[in-house]
């Protein structure tokens, strides 16, 4: 397995700028975690809500997709820098299996990462189990430099 190449922003840094930037979203109760980035990916967590299950006791597909938009934007802040207008195209997710009443874990890989594009895959998985419970692409769209 190759050395990880450390990012642009470390996990400190990001967690203050969006904690400061992005209250509504980022903070201690809606239970987004940074755990780790590196240039070209990163890993987020997602805490366990008994209020993000729907009926039949799974985790609804919507706090998954929450999970994978915010595990995409981390990845490309990381490998960019703090350009906060980076926003989402397209998100397309595939659930895989139900998934554990339990935190959930979000891997992202960027694919493509260009001056104006990025493309990335993330692989969600219930803490505890490695089998994913859901996969998805996402392409963000990255503001040009002024200058």
């Amino acid at each position: 397995m190759s050395e990880r190449v450390a990012a642009k922003l470390t996990v400190a840094e990001l967690d203050g700028l969006l904690r400061t930037e992005f209250p509504e979203l980022f903070s201690a109760e809606n239970g987004f975690v940074i755990e780790d980035v590196w240039l070209g990916g990163c890993r987020v967590r997602k805490h366990f809500d008994p209020g993000s299950l729907r009926p039949g006791g799974t985790i609804s597909g919507a706090t998954m997709m929450a999970l994978a938009d915010f595990a995409m934007y981390v990845a490309v802040l990381a490998a960019i820098g703090w350009v906060p207008l980076a926003v989402t195209v397209n998100l397309n997710i595939n659930f895989l299996k139900k998934p554990a009443a339990r935190d959930l874990l979000a891997e992202t890989r960027l694919v493509k990462l260009g001056k104006r594009l990025a493309v990335g895959v993330i692989g969600i998985h219930s803490e505890g189990d490695d089998a994913l419970v859901a996969q998805a692409t996402s392409t963000y769209s990255i503001p040009a430099a002024k200058g």
